[in-house]
Formats: C-alpha cells, structure tokens, sequence
C-alpha cells in the first residue's frame, strides 16, 4: 500500500493510469514528473507543433514533418518531467507551505532528494537523446534554453511576474520546430516564439489564481498576485499581444486562409477564458487553465490543413 498522503494532488487528473496501473513504488517518481497531469507537456509541445507547421507551409510540404512532430512529443513529455523534478528540487522548501503542493513527493517525503536528482539526470538524458536527432543548429537551440528553465524556479522568490520566465521557457519550440525544419531562425519564427510567451504569460495568470491566497503566506510572488483585482486586464493584455503577435507572424509567413480561420477560433476561445475568469474560484481556473490544450490543438490543426493545401 502507498503511504498516507500519497494519493494524486489536487489538480491531477482522477483515474489517471499512473495511480492506477503503475507500479507502487514508481508513483511518486511519476509524480514527480507530473504524469499524471498531461496538461503540462501537452503546453509545452505545442509552440513545437505550432512551429513546425509553420515551417510546412513556408515549405510548401502537405504536412509538418511527421518525426519531427513525434520527437517533440517525446522531449516534451521528457523534458516537461524533468522540468517539474528540478523545481520541486528548488522549492521543496516552499511547496511544504503552500496548501496544494505540500503534498508532493518531495515534501511530504515519498522521494528522497538523492532519488529526486538521480530521477532528473534520467529525465535530461532521454531529453538530450531526443535533442541529438536533430540538425546541428537546432541542437545549438536546444541547449540555449537551459539557461532560462535554470533560472525559473528562482524567480518567485524575488519577481512580481515569474510567468514571463516561464514563457520564455515553455515557448521555446517555437523556435525549435523552424530550426529543426530550416536549419536557422526567422523573423516569423521569433515572432511565433513572442506570440508563445504572451500565452504562457496569460495562462499561467489564470493557473496562479488556485494558489494566491497561500502565495500570499508563503510570500510567493506571481502575476496573479501582481495583476490583483485586475487580473482580467492583465491577463486580456496578454492574450491580446498573442493574437497580434501571431498575425505578424503569419502575415510575415505568407500562410492561407486556414491559418487565419484557426487563429480566429483560437481567439474566440481565449476571450471565453477571459469572459470566465473569477479570482474566487480555483477549480474554474484549472479547468480554464487546461482548456488551452484544446485552443493550441486548434491552431495547429488549421496550420495542418493550410499546408495540405498549399502542397497539393
């Protein structure tokens, strides 16, 4: 049997295979990389999707490279897990003061730290492994996004708006999909990238929502704290940049019809998060929070078909 207080966490999805079918003792370590919450790699792998198939309509290909597209998959789920181990490594000391966090592996001591470090040098390898596929540029791209996840646990301790470090972070395949496709960057990629970051920034606000009154406690900085009563401003400016962020790009990009029609529908359904949002409410910014899974898949879909019609 699991020890006490190692059930799923809070936000993570119920019935999920990892606490139902995985072996007792490898739990908490899949825990520890947030298996259980696929949000978060989904997130992470989609700017590398969106990227890609950019770079296949630039091309004129029918579709975005289908290995690439699986690489990304795995470095994400890969990369996302190592990702979470390292912070919950950083901030074990505060993740036992905030309410929906204390009860991590980490904290509540169903992983050790030598276990916990060991389990992020597996996670980083399976992450270099899948880095190694690509071309040399691309490769170069990769490594330059340590820095930026390096510092981001850090960052909430001492700035008001950590979620722009996460941004610069988690949006980094947008950058790695046209280095993968092109070998270089573009100015339509950059654009991308900054489109990327302004969504972070905004979903990540509507996440922080779940925790602000702990944050508040454990003096955690976020911009959910930051944005206050006007967090529905905020987050609109931010939803705002990504939208005109993403029509430079496309318009930088030369894409068709279908791109601007799944922009449209991804607008549309960022101003529905932006309608709902309620400081009082955490489980309505969690399920507003997971619903960008949706929003991105979306975009790349249309993405998807307007390159099958230009390769045709």
């Amino acid at each position: 049997m699991e020890r006490p207080g190692a059930s799923s966490l809070p936000d993570a999805v119920r019935g999920h295979w990892a606490d139902r079918w995985a072996p007792v003792g490898l739990r908490p370590y899949l825990r520890l990389a947030r298996i259980e919450r696929p949000i978060g790699w989904w997130l992470l792998l989609l700017p590398c999707w969106w990227s890609a198939g950019l770079a296949a309509i630039v091309k004129g290909q029918p579709w975005p490279d289908p290995l690439h597209c699986l690489l990304f998959l795995i470095g994400a789920v890969a990369m996302r897990g190592a990702g979470c181990t390292y912070n919950d490594i950083v901030d074990r000391d505060l993740d036992i003061r905030v309410e929906r966090t204390r009860q991590r592996p980490l904290p509540s001591g169903q992983v050790s730290l030598k276990g916990a470090l060991a389990f992020l040098g597996l996670q980083a390898l399976v992450g270099l492994l899948v880095l190694l596929q690509f071309n040399s540029f691309a490769i170069v791209v990769g490594f330059g996004s340590l820095g930026v996840v390096a510092l981001y646990p850090f960052m909430k301790r001492f700035f008001w708006m950590p979620q722009i470090v996460l941004g610069l972070a988690f949006s980094w395949g947008a950058l790695m999909g046209w280095a993968a496709a092109f070998g270089s960057l573009s100015v339509a990629s950059i654009l991308l990238y900054a489109a990327s970051v302004a969504w972070v920034v905004g979903y990540d606000t509507i996440y922080a929502l779940q925790d602000i009154e702990d944050d508040e406690i454990a003096g955690i900085k976020s911009s959910a704290r930051f944005f206050g009563e006007r967090v529905r401003t905020g987050v609109g400016i931010c939803y705002a940049l990504t939208i005109a962020l993403m029509i430079a790009a496309f318009i930088e990009a030369d894409v068709g019809l279908p791109s601007y029609i799944g922009l449209g529908l991804f607008a549309l359904h960022l101003g529905r998060q932006l309608a709902r949002i309620d400081r009082s409410d955490g489980a309505g910014a969690l399920r507003l929070f997971r619903s960008n899974r949706d929003a991105g898949l979306i975009l790349f879909a249309a993405m998807v078909v307007d390159a099958l019609l230009r390769g045709m």
